[in-house]
């Protein structure tokens, strides 16, 4: 869900399936990661390649990683 502020209110316009009176807390998201275009580039470029590992079947579950640390 979103909200917008509007005159110094929380405005939300979203359709949802929770009951009547039901409390929603609200907050506030940073879009700007502060990230230069060169990270950002970078981050994509790692991404990418981590993914292309795990499709060459380079990967194993968190779970295992975890067991053989303990």
């Amino acid at each position: 869900m979103k909200a917008r502020v509007r005159a110094g209110r929380l405005v939300l316009d979203e359709p949802t399936d929770l009951p009547e009176g039901t409390v929603v807390t609200l907050r506030v998201v940073d879009e700007d990661d502060d990230l230069t275009a060169e990270e950002r580039a970078a981050l994509h470029h790692a991404l990418d390649e981590a993914w292309q590992s795990v499709r060459a079947g380079y990967a194993l579950p968190a779970s295992a990683l975890l067991d053989a640390t303990s």
